[in-house]
């Protein structure tokens, strides 16, 4: 009799573990959805092709955006080119070539703590270092320089354990056969950590298109309706366009509604990217699977 009511109130409390479980996933999902109604709804009666191909007019009171999504892109692009391969490239390094002793612990700690240093102390070092010392002045590759660096401590984790999780009997059988440590890095390990590798890199993504206070001390130009000429010139970009649209100006009634347009293609953008990201996961996942 004890017995089975004990497995009754494991029961119980399981299902109650469940339910909380199932409630607060409900929750998250709700609060998401509202969120992005409240945008999308807000934002689509300003979004049309005319917002997003033209430049701003009257002081960004009216016009478009789309010198703000060009620098976006621009930024995105340039800090993926810095970020990207330094940070496989590290977490390479660190899981299969490092002896695990103290100097690549001391490294995970101190990675593990870039990633939570906020925002704006990487904008602060990116401007003394890349703006004022290397002379690059406000400009693109300033700026994806710094959101590179804010980037590369989450690539460099996922890419490490991404890595983990591959057994190490397929390290093993390879260089069984003869392969050498490169060979079987390049043929049997990084094409079996893509698929997780690439998850870091939408997740690293995502934090740098939406970040406002690296590029506001490196890059970002408060009205600038033209495009820019090369890496070293100034940009508009839609976190901080959207900033300055919600707390400066001198006529808000119209600046609101593009700032919420902006919002929305911001948005869109980290969807889109998000979607393409997934494609290729499962581009690679499959690819696993055939071969």
């Amino acid at each position: 009799m004890s017995h089975m009511d004990n497995s009754r109130r494991k029961l119980i409390v399981e299902n109650a573990a469940f339910f909380i479980f199932r409630l607060l996933s409900g929750v998250i999902v709700t609060v998401l959805f509202i969120i992005l109604a409240f945008i999308i709804i807000k934002g689509i009666k300003v979004v049309n092709w005319d917002f997003l191909t033209t430049y701003p007019t009257d002081g960004m009171k009216a016009g478009g955006i789309y010198p703000a999504i060009v620098g976006t892109f621009c930024l995105m692009a340039g800090s993926a080119v810095f970020a990207f391969p330094l940070g496989i490239m590290s977490g390479i390094y660190m899981h299969e070539y490092a002896s695990n002793g103290r100097l690549i612990k001391f490294i995970r700690m101190m990675t593990n703590n870039l990633s939570g240093i906020p925002s704006i102390v990487f904008g602060l070092f990116g401007m003394s270092l890349f703006v004022n010392y290397l002379g690059f002045g406000d400009s693109i590759i300033a700026g994806s320089l710094t959101l590179g660096l804010l980037a590369l401590p989450l690539v460099i984790r996922t890419t490490e354990e991404a890595l983990k999780a591959i057994p190490d009997s397929y390290r093993e059988g390879s260089l069984a056969l003869g392969a050498t440590k490169l060979q079987t890095i390049r043929k049997v390990i990084l094409p079996m950590a893509m698929p997780n590798i690439i998850t870091g890199l939408i997740l690293a993504l995502g934090r740098v298109s939406g970040e406002t206070a690296p590029i506001l001390f490196t890059c970002a130009a408060y009205y600038l309706p033209q495009l820019p000429d090369s890496i070293f010139d100034q940009c508009m970009a839609l976190p901080y366009h959207l900033y300055v649209l919600a707390t400066s100006g001198t006529d808000m009634e119209r600046q609101i509604p593009i700032a919420y347009g902006t919002a929305l293609v911001l948005i869109v953008i980290v969807f889109i990217i998000n979607i393409m990201a997934n494609a290729m996961r499962n581009y690679f996942q499959n690819k696993l699977k055939t071969n």
